[in-house]
């Protein structure tokens, strides 16, 4: 298991509810800028690989991927420069496969 609820527990003090939820938003809405990153890398548009990945970055953290965190810290400070887009590309397939991997956990963890 490479995600950790400790501080999503802490935020939710015993409100299961509250924990689903985040986590149902994690599922809808990383997968899609998941998806538009490699799109954006794709069509080496920095401006979004920087955009996406900073909106990636504080969803990982939450749910403990301190790995994929820094992994997207790293493709976020990249994407200020068109430059950087080979070192981009060479980073996208860890974040993804970490976020692919937890996507498959939660899901199947919490049966949603």
């Amino acid at each position: 298991m490479i995600y950790n609820l400790d501080k999503i527990n802490e935020m939710a003090e015993g409100d299961n509810d509250f924990i689903i939820s985040v986590i149902s938003v994690f599922l809808e809405e990383v997968p899609i800028d998941l998806e538009g990153l490699e799109t954006a890398i794709t069509s080496r548009d920095y401006e979004n690989v920087y955009k996406l990945a900073h909106k990636i970055k504080p969803n990982v953290d939450l749910l403990g991927m301190e790995q994929t965190r820094a992994t997207a810290l790293e493709i976020e400070t990249l994407g200020k420069n068109a430059a950087n887009m080979d070192e981009i590309e060479q980073k996208f397939p860890l974040l993804k496969k970490d976020v692919l991997q937890v996507i498959s956990e939660l899901q199947k963890d919490f049966d949603l």
